[in-house]
């Protein structure tokens, strides 16, 4: 396996809004961005990442025969064992370094960490292994997401802030949406747009939040504008929308994030996560988001 094939096996493009999903965990469990603890977060949610896509691609070898023949596995770049092996070693590593962020500092939570990383990895391998054919696989695509925001917060409170929880919550409304959208893209085409409208739920917390301070509501209209336009291409439905669509509201997480941050009166981090927004659209233009 060379390091392309990793990289479009991995979706390595979409990993900066990993990064911005552990600063708001972060965040909103009282921690501060400078902490030691936080690199090893970085580290170890993004290998969790990377481990899902990977066993992603594994699990879906045969539809992507039929469906998608371009991917490495049934082009015949990389064996299917060889990313199976890498996926569950990358998810082991990630939870090992969850340990040392829990037992490893004088601030640590000890267990805490590493149990919730234990969930996050039960549930990416079972979204991966039983997705295609499960009408609910939205909502457990939406919980991943919402457990990096769980971990991260558990690495630095024993008991999160109930915040944590209803952000989650809220990010796991946009990615039922957007993973609904997701699981048609070999139709090229998105049959119902109905589900979609989960998407609007997190938007209506941004306006309620928008109304704390200007800077707030700056970010929560680019977010607003950013989903529409992205949305966009579903309703005009030529060849090549559903992904460009996808992956523009893939970007868009870091914008949730920035809205996230900003609303609990950390401008500077919420800046970050725009920096790392225009990342992903950078890194997008390389490695496919989808």
């Amino acid at each position: 396996m060379n390091w392309r094939v990793a990289f479009e096996l991995g979706r390595v493009s979409n990993l900066p809004t990993v990064w911005t999903n552990t600063l708001a965990g972060v965040v909103l469990a009282g921690g501060a961005i400078s902490d030691a603890r936080v690199p090893w977060l970085f580290v170890a949610l993004s290998l969790c990442y990377i481990a899902g896509m990977f066993l992603n691609d594994a699990f879906d070898r045969e539809f992507d025969a039929r469906h998608r023949p371009e991917r490495p596995i049934p082009s015949g770049e990389v064996a299917a064992a060889t990313v199976f092996g890498a996926g569950f070693a990358m998810l082991a590593m990630g939870v090992a370094l969850l340990v040392w962020v829990g037992y490893g500092f004088a601030e640590g939570t000890g267990w805490r960490p590493a149990a919730a990383g234990l969930v996050l990895g039960a549930t990416i391998v079972f979204y991966d292994w039983h997705h295609k054919q499960n009408a609910l696989s939205p909502i457990v695509m939406g919980l991943c997401r919402m457990l990096v925001y769980v971990t991260a917060a558990y690495a630095f409170a024993a008991d999160p802030p109930k915040g944590v929880f209803l952000m989650g919550f809220l990010l796991l409304c946009y990615l039922i949406g957007l993973t609904y959208a997701a699981k048609q893209e070999h139709l090229n085409r998105v049959a119902n747009l109905w589900p979609l409208g989960f998407v609007a739920i997190p938007m209506f917390w941004g306006l309620r939040a928008a109304l704390n301070d200007a800077f707030t509501a700056c970010i929560g209209l680019v977010f607003l504008l950013w989903v529409l336009y992205s949305l966009s291409f579903l309703r005009r439905r030529k060849p090549g929308d559903v992904p460009r669509a996808i992956g523009g509201l893939l970007a868009g997480i870091c914008l949730w994030d920035a809205l996230v941050l900003a609303a609990a009166g950390r401008p500077t981090v919420a800046v970050l996560a725009l920096a790392l927004f225009g990342l992903t659209l950078l890194f997008q233009r390389y490695v496919s988001p989808t």
